[in-house]
């Protein structure tokens, strides 16, 4: 399933209650999606980068592996960025990862905050 920002069905960004089976649960369709905590902050983090014109579009796939939420700076371009959940590595080297558009793992970690710390160095660079 993706979701792109044009769509205008916000309950389904939920994952069908994903958040009350835990972060690492499938949904009912057996697929894995971002909680409501993990998406929040992932779309604070585009909204503000949006705001200072680095990026302009979206997209969210929910695949039976993983979750993966793509930026794109123009629609018809390949993703800057991918960040991506997998739970089949949360015991490893994480459950996510942002990946760039030539698919080096910029980050990877247990933790969604942490993680995205790597994609607001950009930002703070444009504020100065």
């Amino acid at each position: 399933m993706t979701i792109g920002s044009g769509d205008s069905e916000p309950s389904q960004f939920s994952g069908g209650g994903a958040a009350a089976r835990g972060p690492s649960a499938p949904n009912l369709l057996g697929q894995v999606t971002f909680n409501r905590r993990e998406l929040n902050r992932i779309l604070d983090l585009y909204g503000r980068m949006v705001a200072a014109g680095e990026w302009r579009d979206y997209a969210i796939d929910f695949l039976k592996d993983r979750a993966v939420f793509s930026v794109f700076r123009r629609t018809s371009e390949v993703p800057l960025y991918r960040i991506e959940k997998n739970p089949k590595l949360a015991q490893r080297q994480g459950a996510y990862s942002v990946i760039s558009a030539t698919g080096l793992i910029l980050r990877r970690g247990p933790e969604l905050d942490r993680v995205l710390r790597v994609l607001e160095k950009p930002l703070l660079a444009l504020a100065n």
